[in-house]
């Protein structure tokens, strides 16, 4: 198939590069909009019992938990006469919104409720309501509604939150930070390309393929959201990894062509010899990215599913232009790739000599390997207990479900979450809601079950169809809509600690423990955190089950081996363990903080974010993984499969592609740390852990770890039982001619 691309690529690289272009032109014009149409929820399970609390008091209730919030505040205090104005005209302008239900402030309420929604120094006061629509469409509605409310007049000052601000704060906040991004890491990743592909004609190459595959998903991302919902946070991974693999691709394939063509070849011969050897590394190398990142829709979040659908179609795209632009380009290009080169104008420049090509004995990177494996045991042990020691931290993370503090504090709906959690008796953002879908077997017992909520600690007041209670005792008749709608009802816990919070979580475990007189659901912002976490932890061995299956089946079949699959496993364990409890060490205990622009620590994590970051950065391991056995293993079935033999393979290996895989980890680095300035803090999260797991697995994994194991392993990195050495062998999944396959009766050394 790969001789076929090749051919193909040589005969017509003109009439493949005007398809191409034919069909790019068509995806911008369809992809370009892909942000308006995709959503900014998906944190959620849907099928958890939260969430079918959150459906039920939509669909029959029309009413919901208060996911906006609005804070007027005067030095005048609360009852002066335009402060009561404002808030009375905020409270009426919400409440003509017909997605708005459930609007309340402390001016309309009866005084036994206004505690919660009035600040401790009588200087602020809230309205709180709930907007209708799924977290895809409820933080637009929120903001649309809201915003123009907002402003200071008449020394009254009106500030708008709650989660569905907050989100679309987040959304309207990501967008900007891609923008930001992508401005400075795209001019930086051209000039490095510059550099390192050594002429201004081959650093456009990965550009061609990355602009490609980030067009083009961009396309079947909005094609998707017609029938399903997704995430517009993935646009952020395409982009980045469109970008990463293009420039890791292209560096591979281009790094083997110049090879075979310094090495005499012809142009036309080089380019077929690249694609049956590199341009198979690639395909191997795209098959693990893809099923690591496939590893995602196991979990029923459409944050993370969306992640999936990306990550599929830009690793998919990117291989197809790898496979089929770059013959095409090279073959057109032929000697002339090298022209251009900048870098003879900075040599004159400078005034220094041209570069001497060196003999790969004589590089770094295979010096390294030597120098690893003369003392592979202790450097080995060295190693693996430091990356071990720095992943202790993560056995110690929390997770919660992100709210305002995500934000930068300058954003509204975090100073409006700040005074909430600070300054008011109430949270007005972590009530409980519990749920009964049928009360017909003790219809009466409403007002006695809200009582016994009521004397619990932490509790305010207990509204419900049968009153408002509190310490036991009811203190108002019912206010506002009904609670009850034939035989269901609902009831709010309204309560003066944050949600996420230890205390938050042990109140939610009280409340549970009240005896309800019916079957009931419990909903709000701690019954969702808590949900989303067991549906996580839940799918997560799945994930990580099917990541490792994945991993191993595809490494057999390109070495042929089954002790380098299980190595490779362990190895990026621990590479990304010691990332992880990085991130925690840094965005749950603040650590470092002031690295990173306005991040709040909150004292525990987004847990969509590691398993997204593991499959994503498990993915890149493997890359990076299957370019370095490719040549260890081309090496060594070109030797006499002595152990000798084997420790000057992994020398030869890591010679030949140290220098590509640190140029491309650099490469790829500049473009996820350029996320890493993003002021939502889970997404300065993501790029700051890809960035160090990305950079660590170049460098101390490859250059260090893999030659240590694989010298102390010897001939038994190429075993595998003689049924699977014979399935192999039969599959003939080998770039080598077949003169130089394992011979039969070494079963034990795999060709």
């Amino acid at each position: 198939m790969l001789t076929r691309l090749a051919n193909l690529g040589i005969r017509a690289p003109r009439r493949i590069l005007a398809a191409a272009g034919l069909l790019f032109v068509l995806a911008a014009l369809y992809g370009g909009s892909a942000a308006s149409h995709l959503s900014s929820g998906g944190f959620q399970d849907p099928k958890s019992a939260s969430s079918t609390v959150d459906d039920v008091l939509q669909k029959r209730f029309h009413a919901g938990q208060p996911n906006l919030v609005v804070e007027v505040t005067s030095a005048a205090g609360v009852d002066a006469a335009a402060t009561r104005r404002a808030g009375v005209e905020v409270e009426r302008a919400i409440g003509a919104s017909p997605y708005a239900d459930q609007v309340t402030s402390y001016w309309s309420v009866p005084a036994s409720q206004s505690k919660g929604l009035v600040s401790t120094d009588r200087k602020s006061a809230l309205v709180v309501a709930s907007i209708a629509g799924s977290d895809a469409v409820a933080p637009k509605r929120a903001a649309n509604l809201s915003k123009p409310l907002a402003g200071t007049h008449d020394g009254v000052t009106v500030k708008v939150g709650g989660f569905g601000n907050a989100f679309d704060e987040v959304n309207d906040q990501t967008k900007k930070d891609l923008a930001i991004a992508e401005a400075i890491a795209i001019p930086l990743t051209v000039i490095a390309l510059i550099w390192v592909f050594g002429s201004l004609l081959a650093s456009l190459l990965p550009l061609v393929v990355g602009l490609t595959s980030i067009v083009g998903t961009m396309a079947l991302l909005r094609g998707l959201a017609l029938v399903t919902d997704v995430s517009t946070y993935s646009l952020n991974m395409t982009t980045a990894m469109g970008l990463a693999l293009a420039i890791d691709y292209s560096l591979f394939i281009v790094s083997r062509y110049r090879e075979e063509i310094r090495g005499g070849s012809a142009p036309d011969a080089a380019v077929r010899r690249t694609m049956q050897t590199a341009g198979r590394t690639v395909l191997f190398s795209a098959l693990t990215v893809g099923l690591a990142l496939a590893a995602l829709i196991v979990f029923p979040q459409y944050f993370l599913r969306s992640f999936a659908y990306a990550g599929i179609a830009v690793v998919a795209l990117a291989t197809v232009a790898a496979l089929t632009l770059l013959p095409a380009m090279l073959t057109l290009m032929g000697p002339r790739i090298d022209s251009l080169d900048l870098r003879v104008f900075v040599r004159r420049v400078l005034g220094r000599p041209p570069p001497v090509v060196k003999p790969v004995e004589q590089t770094f990177w295979y010096r390294v390997a030597n120098g690893v494996m003369r003392r592979a045991l202790p450097i080995g042990l060295v190693v693996t207990a430091l990356l071990v020691g720095l992943g202790l931290p993560f056995l110690h993370a929390q997770f919660a479900y992100p709210d305002d503090r995500v934000l930068p504090h300058s954003a509204s709906a975090h100073q409006v979450g700040d005074d909430v959690r600070s300054r008011f008796a109430a949270n007005a953002q972590s009530t409980v809601t519990v749920l009964a879908t049928d009360i017909r077997s003790a219809p009466t017992s409403i007002g006695s079950y809200a009582g016994d909520l009521s004397r619990l600690s932490h509790v305010t007041s207990v509204t419900s169809s049968a009153g408002v209670y509190a310490q036991g005792r009811r203190v108002a008749v019912a206010a506002g809509p009904t609670q009850r709608a034939g035989n269901a009802t609902y009831l709010d816990v309204n309560v003066d600690v944050e949600g996420h919070s230890p205390a938050g979580k042990a109140l939610l475990t009280k409340i549970e423990a009240v005896h309800a007189p019916w079957k009931v659901l419990y909903g709000g912002q701690t019954a969702v955190n808590r949900d989303s976490l067991s549906s996580i932890g839940s799918a997560l061995p799945y994930a990580l089950g099917l990541i490792a299956l994945a991993t191993f089946i595809v490494l057999f079949l390109f070495t042929g081996s089954v002790v380098l699959p299980l190595k490779a496993l362990v190895l990026n364990m621990l590479s990304l363990s010691a990332t992880f409890g990085a991130m925690v060490w840094i965005f749950q205990y603040g650590h470092f903080g002031s690295l990173f622009n306005d991040l709040t620590p909150t004292g525990y994590l987004v847990p969509t974010m590691p398993p997204l970051m593991f499959c994503l950065s498990f993915g890149l391991s493997m890359d990076y993984e299957v370019f370095l056995l490719s040549r260890i293993r081309e090496a060594w079935l070109e030797s006499d499969r002595t152990p000798e033999a084997n420790t000057r393979a992994v020398a030869l290996g890591l010679g030949r592609t140290g220098r590509i895989v640190t140029a491309a980890a650099l490469l790829m680095a500049i473009v996820f740390a350029a996320m890493a300035g993003s002021k939502v803090s889970f997404m300065m999260l993501f790029g700051t852990g890809l960035t160090l797991a990305v950079l660590m697995d170049a460098t101390v994994v490859r250059g260090i770890l893999v030659p240590a194991f694989m010298r102390l392993a010897g001939k038994w990195n190429w075993w595998a039982p003689r049924p699977l050495a014979r399935l192999h062998a039969k599959i003939g999944l080998s770039e080598e001619p077949a003169a130089r396959a394992v011979p039969e009766r070494q079963p034990v050394a795999v060709g």
